[in-house]
């Protein structure tokens, strides 16, 4: 388990990419229709799993996010029928699956640390499977109370199976993320990040000033990172400039998706068009991102550009320290 220390260190961290796009290159092309996702398959297939968080932690990814973004214990019990505590364990099943995943790229690369396994909370729109996750308007019509007891049997059970911290993911809008935030103050030792879904360069897809929503939840004592997710490419430099007047001490985490388009009917579509993401990255670093990967429709081919970029800077910035030195 990855410790608090390493976790808020301000060197950067290679996160993941898109674990359903993994999962359908491997041959599950059924989840994207599915209305629980790619976590249907940790009943049905969690060797392919175990295979789809490998290939990203061979090319260099040092967290990996469980499979659980659109996990619940009420679809877990309608659409597979298990029990209440079936459908818990199941949840939790998934930091184990990961922690394997960790294990055996360790073993193989013969490195003795473990990459991080972030368990994956994402919004309560994914769990309707309608579309309204990408404008978070069902909790205009929810209250805070509701959003804290929805979430709270799956973040129960992904910390009891060992997550080292939460993905609190793809919130896209403030009163939600802020409603996760209060619930995690019943389990104090756990450690989180909170990342937003934006629709263009400075709102949150509900409509709320992204530096605003960044604001509301960074002064937490458990937020270990804040930032971007499942966004255009495009949109990502100015969030990053909206928030540089926040002047924030811990990292800044940006993980967006391909830069393709989706519909409900076409699913995503574009990707001959969509710039590399890793043409992106040292823009975002000089704005101040800190642990980088990517979201729907990024491979692991797209990390290992991205980690080389990185490296790749890394290493020109250390020899200009050490000329000038």
């Amino acid at each position: 388990m990855a410790s608090h220390k390493e976790l808020e260190s301000p060197q950067f961290r290679i996160l993941d990419g898109g674990s359903a796009t993994e999962l359908v290159r491997l041959g599950h092309k059924a989840i994207d229709k599915d209305p629980l996702w790619s976590s249907r398959l940790l009943q049905t297939e969690p060797g392919s799993i175990v295979k789809a968080h490998k290939n990203f932690l061979e090319v260099g990814s040092d967290l990996i996010v469980t499979v659980t973004y659109q996990a619940s214990v009420e679809g877990f019990q309608e659409h597979l029928g298990v029990s209440e505590q079936g459908a818990r364990d199941l949840i939790g099943s998934s930091v184990r699956l990961a922690r394997q995943a960790c294990q055996e790229v360790g073993q193989e690369k013969g490195v003795a640390g473990e990459a991080t396994v972030a368990g994956s909370v994402g919004p309560y729109g994914a769990v309707l499977h309608d579309g309204s996750e990408y404008t978070g308007n069902y909790a205009e019509k929810m209250t805070t109370e509701e959003l804290v007891d929805f979430h709270r049997p799956r973040v129960q059970a992904l910390l009891e199976a060992g997550a080292d911290i939460l993905a609190v993911e793809t919130m896209p809008i403030p009163k939600e993320a802020e409603a996760v935030v209060q619930l995690l103050r019943e389990f104090p030792n756990s450690k989180y990040y909170v990342s937003y879904m934006c629709k263009n360069g400075d709102e949150v897809a509900h409509g709320e000033r992204f530096s605003e929503a960044v604001r509301s939840v960074v002064q937490s004592d458990q937020v270990v990172a804040v930032g971007i997710n499942c966004t255009h490419p495009k949109h990502i430099s100015p969030l990053l400039k909206s928030i540089q007047h926040l002047d924030l001490s811990k990292p800044v985490l940006v993980k967006p998706n391909s830069g393709e388009d989706w519909t409900p009917n076409e699913g995503w579509y574009g990707r001959a068009s969509a710039p590399l993401l890793s043409s992106y990255v040292k823009e975002w670093i000089d704005l101040g991102a800190k642990w980088i990967g990517g979201c729907c429709r990024i491979t692991p081919s797209d990390i290992a550009d991205l980690r080389k970029v990185i490296s790749d800077l890394q290493e020109e910035r250390a020899t200009v320290v050490m000329r000038d030195a």
